[in-house]
């Protein structure tokens, strides 16, 4: 059985070959299997889809933790989320639970104001940029309320294309 560390460059389901390491708009990488490929006019896989989700290296960042004073690193999950974390915090997968300092901060979008108006309701709109990289105007009104879980304010929205 290969070493989990060190993966087989051979598809486990149907023995052909794995393709080059790609990434994904979220900063992913993956290696597919070489019989499929992904096609983006239907978003399905054609042939074999297996993929090889390879684990993204947290990078060390030159803050400090708030809480202990130890490194903090930008880690992403295994779904494309960014966060801030302790570099002391880990899991111990015997006793099933986190050990070391427990500081975590998600990484969201960032805001800059603009100099133009919203179409909709006359206040300034704002370039929202999404932890993905997705970029929109939107009207500085804009909430949500978490407990109705619904929208609030002015709802103009432009996406921008890369």
């Amino acid at each position: 059985m290969p070493d989990a560390a060190a993966p087989s460059n051979t598809c486990p389901k149907c023995g052909s070959p794995l393709g080059d390491i790609t990434a994904t708009p979220t900063g992913r990488k993956l290696r597919r299997c070489s019989a499929g490929r992904w096609n983006p006019e239907t978003r399905k896989v054609e042939g074999c889809d297996y993929v090889l989700w390879l684990a993204v290296e947290p990078e060390t960042l030159g803050e400090p933790c708030p809480k202990c004073g130890a490194p903090l690193v930008l880690a992403v999950t295994r779904f494309g989320k960014k966060m801030k974390k302790c570099s002391t915090n880990s899991w111990d997968s015997a006793a099933k639970k986190a050990t070391g300092c427990d500081y975590v901060a998600w990484i969201n979008g960032t805001t800059e104001p603009l100099e133009e108006n919203c179409p909709e309701c006359g206040a300034k709109l704002v370039l929202y940029t999404t932890a993905a990289g997705k970029r929109m105007k939107k009207c500085s009104t804009a909430g949500w309320d978490k407990a109705k879980k619904e929208a609030t304010g002015c709802t103009y929205v432009e996406w921008l294309r890369a």
